[in-house]
């Protein structure tokens, strides 16, 4: 078990980098409704997780991804076109960066985030999760893996949810840290988001073509091993 959360450990820290979710839930934090709105953003990105994740790996091992002692050409090939979708995703989060001086444009609905109930919160959580390109090929990756990893009883279970745990600390993390700070957390919270804002692009486009380039070593890799 040890070597299959070794192999998702990457993959979950790919979700943790997710510019726009962590600006969404600092946003959130400074809300009217911060203590409602700020737990449902976070609960709802941490069960789309379970559910994306969780439904791969059952649909993995009905499709028999690994044999009794080797991954299948199956688990590869999905791999494979995971890198390639993340190399092409660097490449047009690459040309759509904002030009020097250029003010980023960030997703209108961040303007009314204010007026969000817990439910929409719980919503947008989920879907930041679990629709955004890079978060579903992480995932369903991680879950590819699991299986591949030949594990028995519960291990399976334990080892999704280490995934989960670890990709929903940048989101969670700013939640529970407002809860216990209060008011001194704006001033830290804020000088992230900040930051953020300034270099999404960047951040993406790096994080995309180093997840591509190992998805598409492992898948190439495997196939012609």
């Amino acid at each position: 078990m040890g070597a299959a959360i070794g192999d998702i450990l990457p993959l979950a820290i790919g979700v943790t980098i997710s510019p726009v979710p962590i600006i969404a839930v600092i946003l959130m934090l400074f809300t009217p409704k911060a203590r409602s709105n700020g737990p449902a953003f976070a609960a709802g990105w941490v069960l789309a997780l379970l559910v994306v994740g969780g439904i791969t790996l059952a649909l993995a091992d009905a499709g028999d991804v690994a044999t009794e002692s080797t991954p299948s050409d199956l688990a590869y090939t999905v791999k494979l076109l995971l890198g390639v979708l993340f190399l092409l995703l660097a490449v047009r989060q690459w040309q759509g960066r904002p030009a020097a001086g250029e003010e980023p444009e960030m997703p209108k609905w961040m303007e009314t985030i204010d007026t969000f109930t817990p439910g929409k919160s719980f919503g947008l959580g989920a879907l930041l999760a679990s629709v955004n390109p890079k978060n579903l090929a992480l995932t369903l990756a991680a879950g590819v893996s699991i299986s591949q990893a030949n594990l028995d009883g519960a291990e399976p279970g334990f080892t999704l949810m280490v995934f989960v745990v670890i990709a929903s600390l940048t989101v969670a993390g700013p939640v529970l840290y407002f809860l216990m700070a209060g008011a001194s957390a704006e001033r830290t919270l804020t000088s992230g988001k900040v930051w953020l804002v300034g270099n999404n692009a960047t951040v993406m486009a790096v994080l995309f073509v180093v997840f591509g380039a190992v998805l598409v070593g492992q898948g190439f890799g495997g196939l012609t091993a």
